[in-house]
């Protein structure tokens, strides 16, 4: 653990984070008054904005947030069900509001594209917008007949796709989730339910984040065992590695940063732990 950001004041119920791939700055959502905040690379809070209200450059209730490589936040909002984006001082410059259920997780490309999910829908979204104008160009649904699919990550080197779903509950049973792999053509490459990921390692797993690290590998938080998981590149998937054990409370967001930190959200704790790699 390199460094320890937020705590309960600062943030409040944390949903989501991502880092910029040029500044090392992260941006996290969360419920607080001012619903994003601008960390720096040394942890220092460099901006807020996005208060809850009816304009345009209000949020309702973050989900989930990612920065392009343009430098853009852009935030799934559930309270209106719609996509804002802003530049990293808060100004808002794209609001897409149409054709939502239920927009949700979310993760930038190389290209600056958007690929999002909708819960209610079951499906995957690539939204391409010109930012610097506040101009969409293209929302495109690239995939349905998912369940509730909620996080999802894109692969900055081979255009992967992985996202977490929630599968319902049968009988008295808890829900659980699967972990689902396309390729950047958005063929299936590989799935796995906590029932068959559970048979690999010791304990049930219930992931609720995912991203990719900087050699492909698919990563996850699973809040049964407070872990965070290596599950091994989508060719080889899923092979098991633990990568943190201990020291988390209830990890809900997940992301990499340009140094090859591993960013954890661990909203038991309201907080973002930052690890650095041995």
């Amino acid at each position: 653990l390199r460094l320890c950001l937020g705590g309960w004041g600062s943030l409040v119920n944390p949903t989501g984070v991502a880092a910029c791939p040029g500044s090392g700055r992260l941006a996290v959502a969360h419920d607080g008054k001012k619903r994003i905040h601008i960390f720096g690379p040394s942890g220092f809070c460099l901006w807020r904005f996005g208060e809850r209200g009816d304009a345009s450059n209000d949020i309702k209730y973050p989900l989930d947030v990612t920065v392009t490589s343009d430098g853009h936040v852009v935030v799934t909002d559930g309270g209106d069900r719609s996509v804002k984006a802003f530049d990293f001082e808060g100004r808002g410059v794209l609001a897409v509001r149409e054709g939502f259920c239920l927009p949700w997780g979310l993760d930038a490309t190389p290209k600056s594209e958007v690929i999002l999910t909708d819960s209610e829908a079951g499906a995957l979204y690539r939204l391409a917008a010109d930012f610097q104008r506040g101009e969409l160009k293209k929302c495109q649904m690239i995939r349905s007949r998912l369940v509730s699919p909620r996080a999802v990550a894109v692969c900055q080197t081979s255009g992967a796709v992985v996202v977490i779903e929630h599968l319902k509950p049968r009988g008295p049973s808890k829900g659980s989730t699967r972990v689902t792999i396309f390729s950047a053509e958005m063929d299936l490459i590989g799935q796995m339910d906590s029932f068959g990921l559970s048979l690999a390692f010791p304990s049930r797993i219930y992931a609720t984040a995912v991203a990719f690290d900087k050699e492909g590998r698919v990563v996850v938080t699973d809040v049964c065992s407070q872990a965070v998981i290596c599950l091994g590149k989508p060719e080889e998937f899923p092979i098991l590695n633990p990568l943190i054990s201990h020291g988390l409370s209830y990890p809900v967001g997940l992301t990499y940063t340009a140094n090859n930190c591993l960013v954890v959200l661990d909203s038991g704790d309201h907080s973002v732990k930052v690890y650095s790699s041995t």
